[in-house]
């Protein structure tokens, strides 16, 4: 039953903290011409990844897939502002967000570890990481996107069609 609620992701979401990241990085990206980093693009990494706990029977709880889908990115306004890399600005940011939670001390790094590698296609003993950056890769919808022909991803690594 634990599985189904998403206490702690509720506790993130409704913040006060996390309402004005979102709401100011949205702002800083609405004229953003390639993929944006908003709580859509959060919400398809969390559902991608949880898809994938569930096909490859990952241990990770449905709550930490969620948090740190809604934090993995928040850095991207201290990446635009100051040029900062976003996976370490970001780790920065949910390390304030998640003392409003319950997770524990074990939980918080493993969100912590995620959000700081998402970035890195290497595998990762742990198998959160490695769906994790799957999911945030496979929730761009390339083969729809306006920004296709001037997009830096190859074609490889583009997503050409709907897997998730």
């Amino acid at each position: 039953m634990e599985d189904i609620y998403l206490k702690e992701t509720n506790i993130i979401v409704k913040s006060k903290i996390y309402k004005d990241y979102l709401k100011e990085l949205e702002y800083l990206e609405s004229d953003r011409f390639f993929c944006r980093h908003n709580y859509e693009h959060f919400i398809s990494v969390a559902r991608i990844c949880y898809i994938l706990k569930l096909e490859e029977n990952v241990d990770v709880c449905k709550d930490m897939i969620y948090a740190t889908a809604l934090l993995h990115d928040l850095g991207r306004i201290f990446e635009i502002k100051e040029g900062i890399n976003h996976a370490l600005a970001s780790v920065t940011i949910a390390k304030e967000i998640l003392k409003l939670t319950n997770f524990s001390k074990e939980d918080k790094e493993r969100i912590l570890n995620c959000i700081s590698y998402h970035r890195k296609k290497e595998k990762s003993e742990d198998e959160f990481f490695n769906i994790f950056y799957r999911a945030d890769k496979l929730s761009r919808p390339c083969f729809r996107c306006p920004a296709y022909e001037q997009c830096n991803w190859s074609f490889q690594k583009k997503n050409h069609e709907i897997i998730y």
